[in-house]
C-alpha cells in the first residue's frame, strides 16, 4: 500500500474513531427530570403564565435533555408547602415569592421586596452585580437550596380597599391580606394581616373575610375581579416597590448537575426574569384604564401623613429584622448601603428625567 494513502485512511479513521469517542457520552446521557411547584394558580395571567414559561423554556433549551413537570399551586403540594417540598428533596425546585417565608428566617424579605426598598431594576442590579445572589445563597444554603431570581412584577399597587384611607386612623382595625415586611408595617398601624395565596383572596374578600388586600398591580388584579368587592384602588404602595421573585432548587440536586445542565436552568431563568417584569411594565396602563372605564374602580393615592406613618413603622421592623439575627443583620446592613448607591444615582438620572418629562408632556 502507497504509504501517503495509508496515513491519510488511518488518520480519516482515528479522527472517526475520536468523534465517535466525543459523541457517545452525549448520545448515552439520561433525561433529567425536573420537577416545579409553584405558590400561583394555573394559567393565570401575569405570575401563573411566568413561570409556565419558564418551565417549558428549561425543556426547549435543553433540547428535551431536562424535562420539566410543572405543578401549580394545589395540583402537588399547596402554594405555601413549597418550600418544604423543595427543601426536602420530593421535588427539585419550586417558584414563588421569597417573603413567604419570614416565618422560616427575617431576612428572607429582602430576596422578594421590602418597605421603601429597591425597585426591579434596583433590585436586579443588587442580586447580579451588587452582590446580593451571594448573600442569598448564604441565607438560602442554611435550608438546603439554591437560588436565581426568575421574574418580577414591577412597582406593586398599595391595595384594594372596600373605604377610603385618608388618615392613618382609617387603617385601624382593617383585616387585610398583605404578606412579607409590608404586613408588618401595616400590623403596626393597627391593621390585622393575613397571608393567603393568590387563589383563596377573593373569596375571602367578597364574604368580608378581610376588608382590603393587596395582590400585584393592574393587569394582574384585573383577572383577579376584586373590583366586585372593593371599589377603592390605591396604586401607590410602599409595601412592594419590585416584588423579586424565586427559582428555588434543591441544592444537593443542584450540585449533582452537569455545569451545561446548570447554565441552561440559569438562562431559562434570565430570560424570565427579564420578561415577566417588562410584560407587567406594557399591561398595567392598559388595564389600569379598563378598571377605570369598565369597572368603575376608583383610583386613590395615600395622603403624606399616612405615608409618614408607613415610614415610621418601616424603620420600625427594619429593626426588628435585624435584630432576628447576624445574618439578618449583615443583609440588611447591604441592602440599605445598595439601595442609597444605586437609588441615589436613579434619583439623579432616571427619576428626575421621568418627573421633567411627564411635566412636559402632560403625562399622569
Amino acid at each position: 500500500m502507497d504509504r501517503r494513502k495509508f496515513l491519510k485512511s488511518a488518520g480519516v479513521a482515528t479522527a472517526g474513531a475520536g468523534a465517535a469517542t466525543l459523541a457517545t457520552p452525549a448520545l448515552a446521557q439520561s433525561v433529567r427530570d425536573m420537577v416545579i411547584v409553584s405558590t400561583w394558580p394555573r394559567d393565570f395571567p401575569g405570575l401563573g403564565l411566568s413561570a409556565q414559561r419558564f418551565a417549558e423554556r428549561v425543556t426547549a433549551l435543553s433540547d428535551g435533555r431536562i424535562k420539566t413537570q410543572y405543578f401549580a399551586a394545589g395540583e402537588r403540594v399547596g402554594a405555601f408547602d413549597v418550600f418544604d417540598e423543595v427543601a426536602s428533596g420530593n421535588s427539585q425546585a419550586y417558584i414563588g415569592a421569597d417573603y413567604y417565608w419570614t416565618g422560616k428566617h427575617a431576612a428572607f424579605g429582602y430576596f422578594t421586596t421590602v418597605p421603601f426598598g429597591m425597585t426591579a431594576p434596583e433590585w436586579n442590579a443588587w442580586i447580579r452585580f451588587g452582590g446580593g445572589q451571594e448573600l442569598w445563597d448564604e441565607l438560602s444554603g442554611e435550608f438546603g437550596l439554591k437560588k436565581f431570581a426568575v421574574g418580577g412584577t414591577g412597582a406593586q399597587a398599595g391595595g384594594w380597599f372596600n373605604k377610603e384611607i385618608n388618615s392613618p386612623d382609617d387603617l385601624q382595625g382593617l383585616k387585610m391580606r398583605i404578606p412579607g415586611l409590608g404586613g408588618n408595617v401595616m400590623s403596626k398601624l393597627g391593621v390585622s394581616t393575613v397571608s393567603l395565596p393568590g387563589g383563596q383572596i377573593y373569596e375571602n374578600l367578597v364574604s368580608g373575610a378581610i376588608d382590603a388586600t393587596e395582590w400585584v398591580g393592574p393587569f394582574n388584579d384585573y383577572f383577579m375581579k376584586f373590583y366586585e368587592a372593593a371599589k377603592y384602588y390605591y396604586v401607590g404602595g410602599m409595601h412592594e416597590p419590585g416584588g423579586g421573585l424565586a427559582l428555588g432548587l434543591n441544592k444537593d440536586w443542584w450540585e449533582s448537575l452537569s455545569s451545561w445542565e446548570q447554565a441552561i436552568i440559569e438562562a431559562a431563568a434570565h430570560e424570565e426574569n427579564s420578561a415577566q417584569v417588562e410584560e407587567a411594565i406594557a399591561k398595567n396602563g392598559e388595564y389600569l384604564n379598563r378598571l377605570v372605564n369598565d369597572h368603575g374602580v376608583q383610583v386613590r393615592a395615600y395622603s403624606d401623613d399616612v405615608w409618614d406613618a408607613f415610614g415610621d413603622a418601616a424603620l420600625e421592623v427594619f429593626e426588628e429584622t435585624r435584630a432576628h439575627s447576624a445574618l439578618a443583620a449583615k443583609i440588611d446592613d447591604h441592602f440599605q448601603k445598595s439601595l442609597r448607591e444605586i437609588g441615589g444615582f436613579r434619583a439623579k438620572s432616571e427619576i428626575e428625567f421621568s418627573l421633567q418629562r411627564n411635566r412636559v408632556l402632560g403625562i399622569g
